[in-house]
C-alpha cells in the first residue's frame, strides 16, 4: 500500500467514524429545555466538537492500524473482493524452449 492510499484509507475511516461518535451522549436544547430564539430545537446544547474530534482521531487510528496491517500483512488483497471476476489473473504464456 502506498503512502497515499494509506491517507485515503485514514481519512474515509476517520470521517465514517465521525458520523458515528456525533450522535453519541448529544444533549439537544429541547431535550434540556433552554431553546435559543433562531435556532432549531434539535440543535445541541454544548457539542463539544474538540473532543469529539480527538475521540474520532484516536478510534480511527486504532480501526486504520488494523486494517493497514491486514493490507500490509497480505491477509486479504483487493482481488478478494474481485465479486464479478473482471480482474480475471492474466494467461500466463508457455513457451517450449
Amino acid at each position: 500500500m502506498g503512502i497515499t492510499s494509506a491517507i485515503v484509507l485514514f481519512v474515509i475511516i476517520w470521517f465514517l467514524t465521525l458520523f458515528v461518535v456525533l450522535p453519541l451522549r448529544l444533549q439537544t436544547q429541547g431535550d434540556l429545555g433552554s431553546i435559543e430564539p433562531g435556532t432549531h430545537a434539535g440543535s445541541p446544547e454544548n457539542p463539544q466538537m474538540k473532543k469529539r474530534f480527538m475521540v474520532t482521531t484516536a478510534v480511527a487510528l486504532v480501526l486504520w492500524a488494523i486494517l493497514a496491517g491486514s493490507i500490509i500483512g497480505g491477509v486479504f488483497s483487493v482481488r478478494d473482493f474481485d465479486w464479478f471476476n473482471r480482474m480475471a489473473t492474466p494467461e500466463v504464456s508457455q513457451t517450449d524452449g
